[in-house]
């Protein structure tokens, strides 16, 4: 019993080497750390249950930021980012998780929680895709931070998950998330009309993609190349 607790608290994570998992490939990992120009230390590492206290402190904290971006929640934003809440978000993402549905990651910068990074539906045979998405704490906006975690959980979805397309959306006017995806070589595909409720109603989005015989270069490949970061030797952050 006490094994199996300290499994659903999410302890063990393991580097992003060697074989896959058969039934959830990504999942448990942590990617390679990059230190970017800023001098911030970055990697992806797996959502566990102690990761509760940061995320309902930062989602409360940047209500102003997430709440019109993000889908509509029932309750107030407060009740929906309380401890109470998370356990319920933890434990049906760590389902999924382990049924090799989602890869649900956190943005860690200098050893700190600092946002999060989802891979989700995610699916396999004839489709072999899924989405990405991402929030960043506003402390670490504008800094590179988002762009980085970006480019490190679609180097993630091809590598490690095995996927061979990914696909992403944004509002029309939020251009920074624009940018922060063509950083990684996503390219426009299409306009999706009232494709989610957000905030209260329904929202146009842009749709972003990314194959795996356009990725010629990794994305974090792509970020060192043009000087924005390195990579760091082992996985110290």
């Amino acid at each position: 019993m006490l094994a199996k607790f300290r499994k659903a608290l999410g302890a063990g994570p393991q580097p992003a080497l060697g074989p896959v998992h058969p039934t959830h490939p990504g999942w448990g990992e942590y990617t390679g750390t990059l230190e970017l120009a800023s001098g911030d230390r970055l990697r992806l590492r797996p959502l566990t249950f102690r990761d509760g206290k940061d995320w309902c402190l930062q989602r409360q904290a940047d209500r102003e930021f997430l709440e019109p971006v993000e889908p509509t929640v029932e309750e107030t934003w407060a009740q929906a980012h309380s401890i109470a809440a998370w356990r319920g978000y933890f434990f049906t993402l760590r389902q999924s998780a382990e049924a090799g549905f989602v890869v649900p990651l956190v943005i860690e910068v200098n050893g700190d929680f600092a946002g999060q990074v989802t891979l989700g539906n995610i699916q396999r045979g004839i489709v072999s895709e899924c989405w990405i998405g991402y929030w960043v704490f506003s402390q670490y906006h504008r800094r590179g931070i988002a762009t980085a975690a970006c480019a490190l959980g679609t180097d993630h979805a091809f590598s490690r998950i095995g996927l061979h397309r990914v696909t992403a959306t944004y509002l029309p006017e939020n251009e920074a998330s624009g940018k922060v995806l063509a950083h990684s070589g996503f390219r426009k595909e299409g306009y999706l009309k009232s494709n989610l409720h957000i905030n209260g109603r329904w929202r146009d989005h842009v749709l972003v993609a990314l194959t795996e015989d356009e990725f010629v270069d990794s994305c974090t490949g792509r970020l060192i190349a043009s000087g924005a970061a390195r990579r760091v030797t082992g996985d110290e952050v």
